[in-house]
């Protein structure tokens, strides 16, 4: 048997036997950390024992993200072609910064933005890039309307003299676009969180006064974040709309879709982006609903010149004198060193075929509408936010218990109680002062028993928790 064989082995019998772990970990802070010697080996060691301590001491810390009952936050998810092609890709070992160190993984690339474009409906117009996370690309798109904002001089010269500019989303948007604008030097203080409407996505009527009120002020409106799906409740911002206020206002529109972003490729979500062809930029990561694994974002640009005109900085070293005819994707965003990660795009694609990818998000988003009902009709539970894809955001409520302070601590209690159990694992979020349960129906291998067996757990532990408090 080679090596290869042996690490083979052990990821079928992960697969194999992956149920049976706990789904989140029950380590406690520091147990995996004391298990590991404080100085390396001086001889080397043979595989036996290296895997034999995956199993003895990793294993053990690991919450395990491809486990069906991984209900939590948003899923991170793998699938056997994408994994296969990740082995693949690890064995090459490219760095695929330019198109001259690999041109197949260059020009692959370029493909699959395409197809992806295509998929999901994009106009022609915009051109794609593989990133590392949304983070990233949301980081790229304002480090962008900066410069394009600013004749590209804030790169050249800094911030001296420079306006004061501004950077708008809702409330509700993820915590990435806060970390954007400080790594972009706008800072914090000049990030404006919008309100939102009762369904939680922005309101548009609020933007536009906040727009206006900082231009009477002197501040210069810079970027619109908005969100297609936000992080606690996956609720849609009003794209058409907003891209009406940045057209009127000269301000750069960026689309984060990070995970409902994948949803597009059903036609019956299709009217989620009328309005997008207005955009400047668009990102949604196939790593968490496409059953691509980590990291793999997908990133849109209108202007990729602007893009390009931002981050391009060609050392003579680097110097391959065909920048005018190819894609050098490392002038596509922050890092130099790029991975392959196209290659497992193109073996999830090709294996699952887009008719397998809706098959497969159409039962999601139904386990999750099944399990709405099933919430709504018990008397002892209530729905917190509409569940549009498959996210459902609920809390307990039994009976007796009057004050909000009150029901807030036995959630978070249940909660505890639920991911304690190591059969099932949620998180959670806070909707309008109301602690809130988030499940997610979104693993790759997920079924309805699955489904089925994660109600029954709530209720279960629902239950011992009341007869307790």
């Amino acid at each position: 048997m080679s090596v290869y064989d042996k690490a083979i082995d052990w990821l079928e019998e992960y697969f194999r036997e992956l149920e049976k772990y706990p789904v989140k970990s029950l380590s406690k802070p520091g147990d995996i950390y004391n298990q590991i010697p404080p100085l390396p080996p001086e001889s080397g060691e043979n595989y036996d024992a290296i895997f034999q301590d995956v199993n003895k001491k990793i294993i053990p810390g690991i919450t395990h993200w491809q486990h069906p009952m991984f209900m939590a936050y948003f899923p991170a998810n793998s699938s056997e072609p994408s994994l296969m092609a990740e082995m693949i890709t690890a064995g090459m070992g490219a760095q695929c910064m330019k198109w001259e160190t690999s041109p197949a993984a260059a020009e692959l690339e370029e493909r699959m933005m395409q197809w992806l474009r295509q998929m999901i409906g994009l106009p022609e117009v915009f051109e794609g890039v593989i990133q590392d996370s949304a983070s990233s690309a949301t980081l790229c798109s304002i480090l962008t309307a900066r410069e394009k904002f600013s004749n590209y001089n804030i790169n050249k010269y800094g911030y001296s003299g420079m306006p004061k500019y501004r950077v708008y989303c809702s409330d509700q948007a993820h915590s990435s676009i806060e970390r954007a604008v400080r790594i972009a030097g706008i800072g914090s203080a000049n990030l404006v969180k919008v309100a939102v409407n009762d369904d939680f996505s922005m309101n548009t009527s609020s933007l536009e006064e906040q727009i206006q009120k900082d231009l009477k002020e002197g501040l210069m409106p810079l970027c619109v974040v908005s969100a297609l799906g936000t992080t606690s409740t996956t609720a849609v911002d009003d794209i058409n709309r907003i891209g009406d206020l940045c057209e009127k206002y000269r301000v750069w529109h960026h689309v984060d879709a990070a995970y409902s972003g994948s949803a597009l490729i059903l036609p019956e979500y299709k009217n989620l982006i009328h309005g997008v062809e207005k955009a400047d930029s668009f990102v949604f990561n196939p790593h968490k609903w496409l059953f691509t694994n980590f990291d793999c974002s997908a990133y849109f640009v209108k202007d990729k010149h602007a893009l390009i005109n931002t981050f391009s900085l060609i050392p003579e070293y680097l110097n391959t004198g065909d920048q005018d005819v190819v894609n050098d994707y490392s002038n596509w965003g922050v890092p130099l060193g790029r991975r392959f990660r196209a290659l497992k795009l193109w073996f999830v694609i090709r294996h699952f075929g887009v008719e397998g990818l809706k098959n497969k998000l159409k039962a999601h988003i139904e386990f999750a509408h099944n399990l709405k009902h099933e919430i709504q009709e018990h008397k002892d539970f209530e729905i917190l936010a509409p569940a549009l894809f498959n996210v459902i955001c609920f809390r307990y409520l039994p009976a007796g218990v009057d004050t909000n302070e009150e029901i807030n601590r036995i959630n978070k209690l249940l909660l505890e109680k639920i991911n304690q159990s190591g059969k099932l694992f949620l998180s959670h979020t806070v909707l309008n002062g109301k602690y809130t349960i988030r499940i997610v129906t979104g693993q790759t291998n997920l079924t309805r028993e699955h489904v089925d067996q994660a109600w029954r757990i709530i209720l279960r532990e629902a239950e011992e928790l009341t007869s307790r408090v």
